[in-house]
């Protein structure tokens, strides 16, 4: 079982990778490293100057709107933010941040207040959401097949690089 334990960090809906890292800042750089220090200036100026490793986003629908850049995804995890816990997150975001082995769960997200301290417990029957402040959790099934796969190997490079070449979990098992 993997477990990450951090504070809230709240978000509204529609927040889309511009917000995340503006697009002038990519124009500079793409190295993460940097690009972390302007983490969601868009939202709220102060953010990145204020996260703490192992800090979880929290936001509404729509996580990750926008363009497909895939830095969006990076910057957070070189932020030391490993899970962002959204009702609903688009589409392209959503596979860069498993390509990238950030963890993007979605489910209920209302009563989650900035701050609060969460677990995000993953085992192989699924994850669980628990809000440590309320005692309300959440169990979402497990992510299956290729996706899964490459989440649990830590991103897609990482996963090439165990497997050589893209396997099915069937194909591993015999």
């Amino acid at each position: 079982m993997t477990t990450h334990r951090g504070r809230a960090r709240r978000f509204g809906d529609d927040i889309n990778t511009d917000y995340i890292i503006a697009s002038s800042r990519k124009k500079e750089t793409l190295d993460e490293s940097i690009l972390k220090r302007y983490l969601l200036e868009a939202v709220d100026p102060a953010f990145a100057a204020s996260v703490r490793p192992g800090d979880i986003i929290v936001a509404g629908r729509n996580f990750g709107c926008g363009s497909a850049m895939e830095v969006a995804a990076t910057v957070l995890l070189a932020a030391g933010i490993p899970v962002v816990i959204a009702e609903s997150f688009a589409r392209s975001f959503y596979r860069n941040a498993i390509n990238n082995g950030l963890l993007a769960i979605e489910c209920e997200t209302a009563d989650i207040l900035e701050g609060d301290p969460l677990a995000v417990a993953i085992d192989s029957s699924g994850t669980a959401i628990i809000n440590e402040r309320t005692g309300r959790w959440e169990m979402r099934p497990a992510l299956g097949g290729i996706a899964g796969d490459i989440l649990a190997a830590g991103g897609l490079v990482a996963y090439l690089r165990r497997e050589g070449r893209f396997v099915p979990s069937a194909a591993r098992s015999h």
